[in-house]
């Protein structure tokens, strides 16, 4: 299934329906009075945050959902039916925006987390309802109000503990397969990975996090050019960023330093929060080097940087160094405060 993280939509609640104009007729029953009754709610729409889900793909044929009406009312003073809530399943981690108005409706980041869009039109009132001492016969009913309609625009942003960061072919997809049981196309072309991709790394029996692959970024990437402007977004979601450097590079005039601080520029331009976030060094492709000109162009590429941070060398095609760094990981996650991890629930 084609990976989709935007969609408009169309919610329509249910419209009330209309109250009865009735009165009481039976044999000996003289002047029986009123006995129109209230018409039933509409039913309201509610989205609904489901693990099941992945994508947003479903929205691009299903645009409009629609609640059912309440019934009218009916005479004996009976109600009408309620209309039913009508849930919208959505992947978790889906942003909702009222189109019109530019408002942040709600993040849903928990499963089964239920969030009413539009609520459903009252029913209307039967003429029984305004009978009184002075008024023993009204003719009078209310009509059901409309339901509510909004015009949804629908962002699923990856929820993911690790992210991938790093220049189409830095070999991620590669890294995100050794390391987790995730299957992304791997290929010896550039974007070969055109939507996020989501593996489980397991460190242990009972410790694992979840780890994104997201599509390779290029300088300009926060103004649009290549796939950037649609994925960085994704990356917000995570806790760590894993820069992923190839040390090796087929064209030699490439230069890891600069590549790495192209990429870093663009995260600064998207967003503040995104830069400042705990970012580390992963060395790529070591397999392809002898250990000295490893070192040579390890420190290199430290020094170009003036890196401070965590750095780690792996070759995600052998496995190599793969193992040390999940543990790495998950050594930073239980060293995090649990206040951290639910505020950025």
């Amino acid at each position: 299934m084609k990976f989709v993280d935007e969609a408009t939509i169309r919610v329509v609640a249910g419209n009330g329906g209309n109250g009865c104009l009735s009165f009481r007729r039976e044999k000996y029953v003289e002047r029986g009075g009123p006995d129109g009754g209230d018409g039933g709610h509409g039913g309201s729409v509610y989205l609904v945050a489901d693990d099941a889900l992945n994508t947003l793909a479903d929205f691009r044929v299903a645009r409009k959902f629609k609640a059912v009406n309440g019934e009218p009312g009916a005479g004996r003073n009976k109600t009408g039916k309620s209309g039913s809530d009508l849930d919208v399943h959505v992947p978790q981690g889906t942003v909702v925006e009222d189109v019109d108005t530019g408002e942040i409706i709600c993040d849903l980041t928990e499963i089964g987390q239920r969030q009413k869009v539009a609520e459903g039109g009252r029913g209307g009132l039967g003429n029984t309802r305004f009978k009184s001492s002075v008024n023993r016969a009204p003719r009078k009913t209310t009509p059901g109000t409309q339901g509510e309609s909004r015009h949804l625009k629908l962002e699923l942003k990856v929820l993911a503990d690790v992210g991938l960061l790093g220049m189409p072919n830095a070999g991620k997809s590669t890294l995100i397969s050794a390391m987790s049981q995730a299957k992304p196309k791997i290929a010896d072309y550039p974007f070969t990975t055109l939507h996020p991709n989501l593996g489980v790394v397991r460190v242990g029996r009972l410790q694992s996090f979840v780890m994104a692959d997201i599509p390779g970024l290029i300088e300009g990437a926060a103004g649009g050019a290549g796939l950037g402007i649609q994925f960085l977004k994704h990356l917000q979601r995570t806790r760590l960023l894993l820069h992923v450097v190839d040390i090796a590079p087929m064209d030699e005039s490439v230069n890891p330093a600069e590549s790495v601080r192209a990429l870093a520029g663009e995260l600064e331009q998207f967003s503040a929060e995104l830069a400042a976030m705990p970012r580390w060094l992963v060395i790529n492709k070591v397999d392809l080097l002898d250990n000295e000109e490893l070192a040579e162009r390890r420190a290199a590429l430290i020094d170009g940087l003036d890196w401070s941070g965590q750095v780690f060398e792996v070759s995600a095609a052998t496995g190599q160094g793969t193992e040390a760094l999940a543990k790495a990981i998950a050594r930073e996650f239980e060293t995090e405060p649990m206040e951290d991890w639910e505020r950025d629930l």
